[in-house]
């Protein structure tokens, strides 16, 4: 794996913690700051893999068009097309005035991300 994948893969883990620690935290948790972490867990490791196989990509956090990038490598990871749909909206909106995430959705956030690091971390030939 070359560092620059590398470094992908350590902030991707960086957020996948810190969203679990915002989902599990017992006082004051903050579901907007869970939402967000996961869809930037999910965003980060779409781009590890981008950068792994030399495919350049944009600076955007749509995590279906990443997708589309990885098709050629990946094409199974079509499947993981809805799941990614659900963590697009929390990549801004959440952040703003105007929406605010539930318990409930954070939870789904942070279990759909849990699920979607499997395949990304076993594609990369890392430890699920």
């Amino acid at each position: 794996m070359n560092a620059l994948t590398s470094e992908w893969v350590e902030k991707a883990e960086g957020d996948y913690r810190s969203a679990w620690r915002e989902v599990r935290a017992r006082r004051d948790p903050n579901y907007d700051d869970a939402c967000f972490h996961a869809q930037q867990c999910a965003e980060k490791y779409l781009k590890a893999h981008l950068q792994e196989a030399g495919i350049p990509f944009q600076r955007t956090h749509d995590l279906v068009a990443l997708l589309d990038l990885c098709h050629p490598l990946r094409p199974a990871w079509d499947l993981l097309r809805d799941d990614l749909r659900l963590l697009n909206a929390y990549a801004v909106d959440v952040r703003y005035p105007g929406q605010t995430a539930t318990a409930v959705e954070a939870r789904q956030a942070v279990h759909t991300v849990r699920r979607l690091r499997v395949h990304f971390r076993t594609a990369l030939g890392l430890a699920p």
